[in-house]
């Protein structure tokens, strides 16, 4: 797990460095459609486990509450982010 997260920041570092290359400035949509791609093959590999689909009663009650409250945490942080940093002085 450090190793993915060490990857990331490694890769926000690096971006941050050459943000102002052409390249990756039109690079944007082609990883939107990576992330809707890896997203579906994970959709794909969850539907052919047969573990996760015989325990789905259990198991999707519990992700549904955890995605729900994670969602929620979510939109409250920006909410406070986005009042505290971005918002234009002076407009409610």
């Amino acid at each position: 797990m450090f190793i993915v997260i060490g990857i990331m920041f490694g890769g926000i570092v690096i971006g941050y460095l050459l943000r102002r290359v052409q390249l990756f400035q039109k690079i944007n949509n082609l990883i939107f459609y990576t992330i809707l791609f890896l997203l579906f093959m994970l959709g794909l590999s969850v539907g052919a486990n047969k573990t996760i689909m015989s325990n789905l009663t259990t198991l999707g009650w519990q992700a549904l509450l955890i995605a729900a409250a994670g969602t929620l945490g979510s939109v409250i942080m920006a909410k406070i982010v986005y009042n505290r940093f971005f918002r234009e002085r002076g407009k409610p």
